[in-house]
Parts: C-alpha cells; sequence; structure tokens
C-alpha cells in the first residue's frame, strides 16, 4: 500500500511539473512573440514617419524658376550703371557666365576682370598689343608684341645713371634720367640694371628659367617671349648700384621711388598686392613709363595698369 501511495504521490508531482514547465515555455514563447511584434511595428511606424517627414519635404520644397539666357542677359544689364563707359556690349555672355561664377561680384568687378581677359587663364584668348610705339601701350599675358617689334627711337641712357648699354625709348629715357638726376640731388642712388631687350633676348631668358625652375614657376616671375613689357622700351629694372636689384625693396632708394615715381611719368609696375591681376611675382624693381598724368591717377587710386587700361585707355 505504502508503495502504491508513493508511486502516485511521484506521479502526481511529475504531471505537475511537466504542467508547469509547459505554462512557463508558453509564456515565454508568447512574450518573445509579442516583444518581436511590438518591435516590427515600431520600426514601421519609424519607417511611415519618415516617409510621411520626406514626402512633406518634397511637398513644401519650392524649385527655383529657371532663367531663360535672356532673362539672366536682361538683368544683368539693368544692373549697370550708366556711368561704366568701359562695358562692352560684345562681351554680354561673357559678362554674365562670369557672374555666375561669381555671384557675390559686383557688376563693375564683373565688367573689368573680363575685360582683362581674367574669364581665361593666362595666355589664352591673346591677341596683339594695340598702340604700338606709344606710351600707354598695354603688354600682358593676353596682350603681346609681334617677334619682330623695336619700338622707335630707342635711345643709350646715360652710364652715369646706368649700366653701360641700357637702353629707352627717347620721351622714357629722358624721363628717368629726370628722376635719377633728382634722386642723386637729395643722395640717392637710382640706376637702370635692365631696360629694353628684345624678343630674342627674352625667348633665351624665359627658356633658361625653365629649364631651371621649370615652365610653370618661370611664369609666375619671367615673361613669356613677346609679352615683355621690357620689348616695348618703357620698361626699366633698377637697383642702387650696391646691392643685388631683388633687394631694392630693402633700400632707402626704394622709398623714394614710392613717392616719387609717379611725379616722372613711373609706375611700380607689379605690386606686392595685386599679384592675382599682373600675374607676377611683386617686384619691387620693375618699373613702367606711363606718363606723369597716368602715373599720377595710378599713384592716387592704387589701379595696376591692367586695371587703369581698361577702364581708361583701351
Amino acid at each position: 500500500m505504502k508503495q502504491k501511495r508513493k508511486l502516485k504521490r511521484k506521479i502526481k508531482y511529475t504531471i505537475l511539473s511537466l504542467c508547469l514547465i509547459f505554462l512557463i515555455a508558453f509564456v515565454l514563447a508568447f512574450g518573445l512573440k509579442t516583444c518581436a511584434k511590438t518591435k516590427e511595428e515600431k520600426e514601421e511606424k519609424e519607417v511611415v514617419k519618415k516617409e510621411t517627414k520626406k514626402e512633406v519635404k518634397q511637398e513644401i520644397r519650392i524649385e527655383p524658376p529657371k532663367i531663360s539666357e535672356e532673362e539672366r542677359k536682361k538683368n544683368f544689364l539693368e544692373n549697370i550703371d550708366e556711368r561704366l563707359s568701359f562695358f562692352k556690349e560684345e562681351y554680354l555672355d561673357r559678362y554674365v557666365a562670369y557672374k555666375e561664377k561669381h555671384p557675390t561680384y559686383k557688376t563693375e568687378t564683373v565688367i573689368v576682370d573680363v575685360n582683362m581677359n581674367f574669364d581665361y587663364p593666362f595666355y589664352e584668348n591673346t591677341k596683339q598689343a594695340d598702340r604700338l610705339n606709344s606710351s600707354d601701350i598695354l603688354v600682358n599675358k593676353y596682350h603681346y608684341l609681334p617677334n619682330d617689334y623695336v619700338p622707335k627711337n630707342l635711345t643709350a641712357i646715360k652710364e652715369e645713371y646706368a649700366v653701360s648699354g641700357m637702353k629707352l625709348v627717347d620721351y622714357a629715357k629722358d624721363a628717368f634720367e629726370e628722376m635719377a638726376s633728382a634722386a642723386k640731388e637729395e643722395g640717392y642712388t637710382i640706376r637702370a640694371m635692365s631696360s629694353y631687350r628684345s624678343y630674342d633676348y627674352q625667348k633665351n631668358l624665359y627658356n633658361r628659367y625653365v629649364r631651371q625652375d621649370g615652365q610653370q614657376q618661370a611664369d609666375t616671375y619671367s615673361a613669356r617671349a613677346g609679352y615683355s613689357e621690357h620689348q616695348t622700351g618703357l620698361a626699366v629694372d633698377i637697383d642702387n648700384g650696391k646691392i643685388s636689384y631683388t633687394d631694392f625693396e630693402n633700400t632707402k632708394e626704394f622709398g623714394w621711388m614710392q613717392e616719387h615715381a609717379h611725379e616722372y611719368g613711373f609706375i611700380l609696375r607689379y605690386p606686392k598686392s595685386k599679384v592675382d591681376v599682373t600675374g607676377y611675382q611683386y617686384e619691387s624693381w620693375h618699373y613702367r613709363y606711363v606718363g606723369k598724368e597716368i602715373a599720377k591717377r595710378i599713384h592716387e587710386t592704387n589701379m595696376t595698369y591692367d586695371e587703369y587700361y581698361v577702364r581708361y585707355v583701351e
């Protein structure tokens, strides 16, 4: 009897244990399923939310109105000050294109830049210089001189004020000697150490620099043949006869030139603050004769001759 009771109790406990295990397994399975479903629903809601936001954004986004080429031209023309006499109607397409690339630029800046050919890289879209044998000729990386161009009336500078053999066009030579003489009276030495250079001379010089430093670097400090101001007979490199011309900025003579050069018709051609305009490194020793009136205007306005030319000469 005892053994029967024990067996019944054992069977009963076993059944209860199995039931309890089944119940726990059921609860766990239901819980996991519910969690998974909740997570899935949450993810679906997030996706719907994102899609809804995206649709709302797309709905409220305002597309900028498309402007036709004619309207762009019209808008540009309406912003031109009537005093800008250097505006060129034949450049209108170039002005509009340049303005679109530089939307913050003022209209006047756009016109001046395009007139200087800044919508093209240096040495592209070049043309032969106008005003040959004139004191207001422009020669730069967009305006070249013929290979055989030799300015009229080249005259040797007195050796009192120059290295032997230096020449300038007669009126530039006279102005230079007058300036050097005035400087001498005040205790300063202004000496021409490089002046007129022929096309072939410049070609050999430039090629030497290319072999030395490579063309990209040479282009920052030397002109290609035909594009050098020295070929005009109006440009002169100066020193004080004591130290290298490349250190001219550190001489007392440089200070004198800064103050007085324009009084004799000369300008510092490649200023430190205008490298992006001239395309050349700063040269404290390179001066260009442009005449007293133009030199005075440039001295007062801090323009380069390139900027002055497209505004008032061309």
